[in-house]
């Protein structure tokens, strides 16, 4: 018997616990779920913090979740637990943490709305990998609304043009609508005016009324499908479009009692589920999609199976496709040179690959190069000259599926010196991070430093060409008969950082 695997989501409007055991297919059997309320979110959302008494309660929960563990044989420091975006925005987050880690053993690792949309693709691709239908080929939307944010993919042909964490969560909502004594009319016209103001932006990146597969995750969205759908297999529903308007149509007409009646559900989450309901239903108005789906799947079994490391190479490899398919989806927005961002990303993964013994990075890093060398120019669209420094705000200030705050800022780093005389040493945001991640910029720079200069002209000319190491020197012998001015002058310029991070003088011949 495998050793059972367990995860805990602190989340806005809850805690929750899933433990599972891997069997001998590579798939988890569910062995055991737990969920206990507790309004994170409401506390953060109202003064900015997580109450003294919200603390004490969610203190009392973990430590229950702890005894229920250890009678599977599992100890607080083999459980992953992750806190999303009412634990990320609360001000006192850090001692929240602290004292949890104190008393009850649990390590809370704080994640960002990406690291969320990563985990509930990685969800619901292995949810659906043995259905008929996939999020691998058709134009989808994967959606679910909690108390805190909307966590939103967008895919076109099976490529992600988007991913989006929007600040519309229930729980927000329900404490605007109570600031205004106003009342659920009032909550449906502020969710219609957020959604058709967001869908104004996304439209940009990809067309609603071509969406044909709208995936729904959520507590909320189970009920729904449970009530109005039609089980498709063990952990999938289906919900016929007009079934779905008219049950939610029917539902915002009850009262709370009719509510906690009918649903089960608590009598102060009432108005979040309504709000919740309401919000989908808008949603999917924007499409013309005749049905929705509804996997049985959640961000903790995201977490389960990339925590068990259990992802074959073709689920890795996919999702990696995703991440540079968001990447090249952000650089034509911005109207990019895209046949010169191909280039430089595929001397740069020939310049890695042949460094690799001597880089002493982590496989990950050859994806954050890529997406530098695939974005390095994105700045171009605001100014030519200090275009590497447009870049970096750019990058910094936007979003690419699959990559963290912190990838996001190594990337922008390595964006901002692939140009330049300037050194990362002497940047005053290079200083103060930590040495293994100022020690990632200074060598993915180097690198896609180089690669850059190989294409001055930006006609893609030398593509062809070896790398040779000598003593103290690496050769880059190009293949043909080429004009090799200006990318010499070019290397010249842009050499120097290698030289100094990898000691190797470069020879382009």
């Amino acid at each position: 018997m495998n050793q059972p695997r367990a995860v805990v989501e602190i989340g806005s409007t809850g805690i929750r616990l899933l433990v599972a055991e891997l069997n001998s297919d590579n798939k988890f059997n569910i062995l055991d779920r737990a969920e206990q309320p507790v309004n994170i979110g409401r506390d953060v959302f109202t003064n900015g913090v997580i109450s003294r008494e919200t603390l004490l309660l969610c203190l009392k929960i973990l430590l229950r979740f702890k005894e229920q563990l250890l009678s599977w044989g599992i100890t607080a420091a083999e459980t992953v637990v992750v806190g999303t975006s009412a634990v990320r925005e609360a001000s006192n987050r850090d001692p929240v943490v602290d004292r949890i880690n104190v008393k009850t053993g649990f390590t809370v690792r704080v994640i960002d709305g990406l690291e969320e949309n990563r985990l509930m693709y990685i969800a619901v691709t292995e949810c659906l990998k043995d259905e008929e239908v996939s999020v691998r080929r058709r134009d989808s939307i994967i959606l679910e609304i909690n108390g805190a944010s909307t966590e939103m993919m967008l895919m076109e042909n099976g490529r992600m043009v988007g991913a989006h964490t929007l600040r519309l969560g229930t729980v927000i909502i329900e404490q605007n609508i109570r600031a205004l004594t106003g009342s659920m009319s009032d909550a449906r016209r502020f969710v219609d005016e957020f959604i058709n103001n967001t869908h104004n932006v996304l439209s940009a990146e990809m067309s609603f009324a071509n969406v044909k597969q709208f995936i729904a995750l959520g507590n909320d969205m189970k009920l729904v499908a449970l009530f109005a759908g039609k089980p498709v297999s063990s952990f999938l529903w289906k919900i016929a479009r007009n079934d779905f308007e008219r049950f939610i149509d029917d539902v915002i007409r009850y009262t709370p009692e009719e509510c906690v009646a009918k649903f089960k559900i608590n009598y102060n989450d009432v108005n979040t589920f309504l709000i919740s309901l309401i919000a989908y239903k808008q949603f999917v108005s924007l499409t013309q999609v005749q049905e929705i789906l509804v996997p049985e799947t959640s961000l903790r079994e995201g977490l389960l199976f990339t925590s068990a490391g259990t992802e074959n190479d073709a689920v890795r490899s996919d999702f990696e496709s995703q991440i540079f398919a968001s990447a090249s989806t952000l650089l034509r927005k911005y109207n990019g040179d895209e046949k010169h961002a191909e280039f430089v990303r595929d001397v740069s993964l020939k310049l890695y690959d042949a460094l690799e013994k001597e880089l002493g990075l982590e496989k990950y890093c050859r994806t954050l190069l890529q997406v530098s060398a695939i974005l390095h120019d994105v700045g171009m669209f605001i100014r030519a000259e200090d275009h590497n420094i447009h870049s970096k705000y750019i990058i910094s200030h936007s979003e690419i599926f699959g990559l963290s705050h912190e990838d996001r800022l190594i990337v922008a780093m390595i964006t901002c010196f692939h140009k330049g005389a300037k050194r990362p040493q002497d940047d005053p945001e290079f200083k103060p991070l930590a040495r293994s991640i100022r020690m990632k910029i200074l060598k993915l720079s180097a690198i896609l430093r180089v690669a850059d200069a190989m294409d001055r002209s930006h006609h893609q000319n030398l593509s062809d060409f070896t790398v040779n190491f000598a003593q103290d020197s690496i050769t880059l012998r190009v293949k043909g008969h080429h004009n090799l001015s200006l990318e010499k002058l070019a290397l010249k310029e842009k050499g120097d950082l290698f030289e100094n991070v990898f000691g190797y003088k470069l020879v382009l011949v």
